[in-house]
């Protein structure tokens, strides 16, 4: 694993500039990484599979760090607003979710309480202890194969817009075989 002066480089320059949350985000994976043993997260990338819960600048470095990304099914994201990620170990089974604790605001700001509150966040965040930062804890995560890295599986067409679906996402519906678009299951909705 890099230093973090190393990790805080590369996530300047993949996220276009160093934030609090950057500093954090690395931090977070460090020690999620350390826990399960990982030394080396890009030669043994299909070890590993990450869960964020945020969508923000800690998640970038999350993603650096733990060498995660979306495209090679390593990287999942659950929408729950939080500062935390689960890291699971797939050769062992073994998984430790680390959450950012709301305190570490406040540590930031009695530590450098002349300072903006970024410039602040940013000193004490790469200073203070894990402890005082963090809540970790051990979890059981089910992963299930479709969700794998690597996985193959079959590809099915949905019976209405004629789309091609992969990983088991499609649903049935009075046996007809829908997208979840189809099936009522909208993010966006068509304009024509």
């Amino acid at each position: 694993m890099l230093t973090l002066a190393q990790y805080l480089d590369l996530a300047s320059a993949t996220h276009g500039h160093i934030c609090a949350g950057q500093v954090l985000g690395v931090r977070l994976a460090m020690l999620g990484l350390r826990e399960l043993g990982i030394t080396d997260p890009i030669a043994e990338r299909k070890r590993l599979v990450t869960y964020v819960e945020i969508d923000r600048c800690v998640t970038d470095a999350v993603a650096l760090v733990a060498n995660c990304r979306l495209g090679k099914r390593a990287l999942k994201f659950r929408d729950w607003g939080k500062v935390a990620a689960t890291f699971v170990d797939l050769q062992t089974g073994r998984a430790i979710r680390i959450a950012a604790r709301e305190s570490s605001k406040q540590a930031a700001k009695d530590m450098f309480p002349d300072l903006p509150k970024e410039e602040g966040q940013q000193k004490a965040y790469a200073q203070l202890s894990e402890d005082i930062l963090f809540d970790k804890q051990w979890v059981k995560v089910e992963i299930l194969p479709e969700d794998l890295p690597g996985y193959k599986g079959p590809r099915v067409v949905c019976a209405q817009c004629g789309e091609g679906i992969n990983f088991k996402r499609e649903v049935l519906v009075n046996g007809r075989t829908l997208c979840r678009a189809c099936a009522g299951e909208w993010y966006y909705h068509p304009l024509s």
